[in-house]
C-alpha cells in the first residue's frame, strides 16, 4: 500500500506568530503544519498529508475515548551550528512505535516511510526550530484508534498523526539535580502488561503519584516493581541510572519498563569510555546503603525531554538520601555534554546516530 502512496501538501496560509526563544517552556506552542494519515482494513495506510495545523473531530463513541488504544513517540529536531537541521536516532522511535502498536492490538507503518515524511514536514516548518542555545524543536508522532463503536475490540480505524512544538533549553538556569520521591504505595506497570510501551493510560495512570510527590517538595516519582515493592523500574516519564563504585547500573528491560531511546544512547556511550555498566535488577535497598556507606557516586534519569537529568536526593520511608550530596556529579555533566553536542552537531556522530533533514 506505500509504495502507491504519495503525500499531499495543503500550507497554511495564515501563520501563526513565532514565540520568543526566552519564553518557550516545553509544548505550549505548535508549529503551522501538522502530518496525518488515515487507516482502515480495506485501504491500509492512506490519505498521507501535510496539511495546516488543525483540530480534527472524533464520534464520542471513538476507541480512544473508551479503551484507550493510543501510542505515541517524542523525538526532538536541532539546528546546528551550521544551520544543518538534525533528527537524533528517529529510525529507533518509529520501531519503538510499531512495538508498541503490536502489542495494543494496532495497524503497523512503514518505518522509511514516516521518516520521509517526518523530514518533510520538519523542513517545511523549518524556521520554528529555535536557534536558542540548548533549544530544539519536539516532534509527537501519535496514532490512535476512531472506530464510533462501543465494545472491546481492536478498532478497525485509526488516524496517525505528527505535531511539533519548539521548546526551550530544559536547564535554562542550570544543570540542577532533581529531588525524586519513592512510591511504595502505587505500581507503575507489572510484566506481562504494557510498561513497555508508549501508550497513554501508562501515564495518566501515573498522575496521582506524581501530584503526591509535588505536594511533598520533589520533582518525579520513582518506581518499585508491583511484586514486591522492592526493585527499581524507572523515575517518572525517564529511565534511571546508579553510579556505585566503579559500575554504572540501570534496571533491564524485562518488560515492565519502557526502552528508552536516551537510555540506549547513554549505554552505548558509557561503554565506548570503558566505563563499566550492569543492566540488572537493583533494589531500593542496595541504593540506599551505598548511599549509606559512599559508594553510590552519583545518579541521574534519562529521557528526551532533559536528556540528562542527575538526582540529588532520594526520599524513601520517609528518610531522605542524598546523592552525591545533593550535588552534581561529573559523570552526569561528561554524558549531558557529550549527547548535546551530537545532537546539535558540534562533534563527530562516531555512532551514526544522527540523521540529515537537509
Amino acid at each position: 500500500m506505500w509504495k502507491d502512496l504519495d503525500i499531499s501538501l495543503e500550507k497554511a496560509t495564515d501563520l501563526k506568530p513565532r514565540p520568543s526563544g526566552e519564553k518557550l517552556g516545553f509544548g505550549q506552542y505548535f508549529t503551522d503544519h501538522m502530518f496525518r494519515m488515515d487507516w482502515n482494513r480495506k485501504d491500509g495506510w492512506h490519505s498521507a498529508r501535510i496539511c495546516p495545523y488543525q483540530p480534527f473531530s472524533m464520534d464520542p463513541a471513538s476507541t480512544v475515548l473508551h479503551y484507550g488504544q493510543a501510542i505515541f513517540e517524542g523525538l526532538k529536531a536541532y539546528r546546528s551550528g551550521d544551520d544543518r537541521l538534525l533528527l537524533f536516532r528517529p529510525e529507533d522511535n518509529f520501531k519503538r512505535m510499531n512495538d508498541g502498536a503490536v502489542r495494543m492490538s494496532m495497524p503497523r507503518f512503514s518505518v522509511d516511510q514516516v521518516l520521509k515524511a517526518l523530514k518533510a514536514l520538519v523542513y517545511l516548518d523549518r524556521d520554528w526550530i529555535p536557534t536558542a542555545e540548548g533549544a530544539s524543536l519536539y516532534l509527537r508522532p501519535t496514532m490512535i484508534g476512531v472506530d464510533p463503536f462501543l465494545g472491546l475490540k481492536p478498532a478497525s480505524t485509526y488516524i496517525f498523526y505528527i505535531i511539533m512544538s519548539p521548546v526551550g533549553a530544559y536547564y535554562s538556569e542550570g544543570f540542577s539535580p532533581t529531588r525524586i520521591y519513592v512510591c511504595r504505595d502505587y505500581v507503575r506497570a507489572v510484566k506481562g502488561g504494557v510498561g513497555n510501551v508508549k501508550t497513554a493510560g501508562n501515564y495518566a495512570a501515573s498522575m496521582l503519584a506524581a501530584e503526591k510527590a509535588k505536594e511533598a517538595g520533589y520533582t518525579q516519582v520513582l518506581w518499585l516493581d508491583a511484586c514486591e515493592r522492592k526493585y527499581i523500574e524507572e523515575v517518572g516519564t525517564s529511565n534511571i541510572f546508579f553510579f556505585i563504585n566503579d559500575t554504572v547500573i540501570t534496571p533491564p528491560l524485562s518488560g515492565s519498563i519502557l526502552g528508552g531511546i536516551t537510555r540506549d544512547s547513554v549505554i552505548q556511550l558509557l561503554r565506548s569510555w570503558d566505563i563499566a555498566v550492569e543492566e540488572r535488577q537493583i533494589s531500593i535497598d542496595e541504593v540506599i546503603a551505598a548511599s549509606q556507606d559512599g559508594s553510590l557516586k552519583e545518579s541521574f534519569a534519562t529521557g528526551t525531554a532533559a536528556v540528562i537529568s542527575p538526582v540529588g536526593e532520594l526520599f524513601y520511608d520517609d528518610v531522605s538520601h542524598l546523592v552525591n550530596n545533593g550535588q552534581t556529579g561529573p559523570l552526569s555533566v561528561r554524558i549531558f555534554e557529550e549527547l548535546q553536542a551530537i545532537q546539535f552537531g558540534r562533534t563527530e556522530d562516531r555512532f551514526g546516530w544522527t540523521v540529515t533533514v537537509c
